[in-house]
């Protein structure tokens, strides 16, 4: 998903909210210490569970989080537009962002939904590079973003960086394949269980004894390929198996084995997933 590609409608849209400046390291310094020491102490700690810093020394984390800039978002806020200019490289702190895409005939896709310590915006490796997808929240959180040209020094003298970037691309594209596979191959049943557990997995919050993962029937439908009412039957339907629970936007996931053993048994008759929350008793990680 690096963003280097031009918008589908041509022109750029105007500036979103999700680009303005937010809180750097110099108001901290200046104004109060203590929440600078905080600040960089959480960031730091953000840093060592993203998959883009995974091998960083402690100095190297300690300056990057220096160069960070802080912005908090509301629930439905757009941080960017595709087809925008990138400028800068983003990781989400805290809070859940779905990714979509505009075709040319003016149909969104959901792309994927990203959530704490996963990358937004990766360095653009072109001279023009452009976001090729539009990020909205899906609920209050917090980003930390570097400007494109800030990154670029980074990458210079912290090498890590690079090969990461090149793991979490082929990781992005090996989900990508999963999911064409789904589309090709499985039922809608086996892939809205498969869709619910990776999206418990990568999203998920854990509460309640179970992963609240924050998506509407609607999203969930799209992302599936099928529609509401099926989305919403099949949930229900699992719900009295106490598989998941269903919530008002969200789901909450309470056994992630029984919907991993649902999707294997997908080429069977529909029947034989009956009694899985009985079966489905084990950990799950």
């Amino acid at each position: 998903m690096s963003a280097n590609a031009g918008y589908a409608g041509g022109a750029s849209p105007e500036k979103s909210s999700g680009e303005r400046e937010g809180t750097g390291t110099e108001e901290f310094r200046s104004e109060d210490p203590s929440l600078y020491a905080r600040e960089m102490a959480g960031r730091t700690k953000l840093l060592h569970k993203a998959s883009f810093f995974a091998g960083v020394s402690a100095p190297d984390a300690k300056r990057i989080a220096e160069c960070a800039r802080s912005q908090s978002f509301t629930r439905n806020e757009r941080l960017f537009m595709q087809g925008q200019p990138l400028q800068r490289v983003t990781i989400i702190e805290s809070g859940c962002v779905k990714l979509t895409h505009l075709s040319f005939n003016g149909s969104e896709v959901i792309l994927a939904l990203r959530g704490t310590s996963q990358v937004l915006t990766l360095p653009s490796f072109s001279s023009r590079g452009y976001q090729t997808f539009t990020a909205d929240a899906m609920n209050e959180g917090k980003i930390l973003s570097w400007s494109c040209s800030n990154m670029d020094s980074l990458m210079a003298t912290v090498p890590q960086l690079k090969g990461n970037i090149c793991r979490i691309l082929a990781g992005q594209l090996a989900e990508l394949q999963e999911r064409y596979c789904e589309l090709s191959v499985e039922r809608v049943e086996g892939r809205l269980a498969s869709t619910l557990v990776r999206l418990a997995r990568q999203i998920g919050n854990p509460t309640r004894g179970g992963f609240e993962v924050p998506i509407s029937r609607q999203e969930l439908a799209q992302m599936v390929g099928t529609t509401m009412f099926t989305v919403s039957r099949l949930i229900s339907k699992w719900g009295k198996m106490g598989l998941v629970e269903p919530l008002r936007e969200a789901v909450l996931v309470l056994m992630p084995e029984g919907l991993e053993l649902l999707s294997s048994l997908d080429h069977q008759p529909s029947g034989a997933g009956a009694g899985l929350a009985k079966e489905s008793n084990g950990s799950w990680n």
